[in-house]
């Protein structure tokens, strides 16, 4: 039987211009998840897949760093990239929104997150530049179907909210409104662990932070 890791990035740039690379705070939660897997022992992967994001290319170089992994070239799978969250909310709120740069504005840009999360699922709407929900589906599940039919042992995946909250929905069967709560409480660089068979995978753990704990980690917990 076979594990797969799902690391979410670190901490994007919310807000700024251009979101797809990693803050500060996220390098520093790349490399401190890798320096936990040297610790306990996580460091010998079969394969490592990522999506094609900037974010995701990152994470994995600070966790390379932090493990002290070399040798270990990632496949970049699109299947595994982000929903693009902007998108998303145009289709149902197509006038601008103001930069998110206060709690209130926040948590406005998240209910309108939501709210288009669920139109795109129902097919209600057709986000601009994405492709439609079953297809998003189609390459979360490619990217599984390849782990369990091409390894045995431990494999790690870098990847984004929404696919890996996606990948549980799938394998549990779970409701398009329960895949959205799974997504919008993922936490930056969360490990959710499968264990696989050549026929099917099964959920061990969800968005988990080992290397986050106790009180000298506190502040490094973010969502974004």
């Amino acid at each position: 039987m076979g594990t797969l890791y799902l690391v979410r990035h670190g901490q994007a740039s919310f807000g700024a211009d251009d979101y797809d690379r990693l803050s500060d705070l996220g390098w520093r939660q790349s490399r401190r998840l890798g320096e936990w897997m040297a610790t306990s022992g996580l460091t010998q992967f079969d394969a490592v897949l990522t999506g094609t994001l900037r974010r995701h290319a990152e994470t994995w170089q600070g966790v390379a760093e932090g493990a002290g992994l070399t040798g270990l070239t990632p496949q970049a799978l699109p299947g595994l990239n982000e929903y693009d969250s902007e998108a998303v909310v145009r289709a149902i709120h197509p006038e601008p929104l103001p930069k998110p740069d206060t709690p209130e504005k926040y948590r406005h840009h998240f209910r309108l997150l939501r709210e288009g999360l669920a139109a795109w699922m129902a097919g209600r709407t057709q986000p601009v530049g994405m492709p439609t929900y079953p297809d998003f589906v189609a390459g979360v599940v490619g990217a599984l179907d390849q782990v369990r039919r091409q390894h045995q042992g431990q494999v790690l995946l870098v990847s984004s909210g929404g696919p890996i909250s996606t990948a549980v929905g799938h394998i549990l069967g779970t409701s398009p409104e329960t895949t959205i709560e799974l997504n919008l409480r993922i936490r930056n660089c969360s490990v959710t662990e499968f264990a696989f068979t050549p026929k099917r995978h099964m959920l061990v753990t969800y968005n988990t932070l080992p290397h986050l704990e106790g009180a000298r980690w506190h502040d490094w917990v973010t969502y974004a």
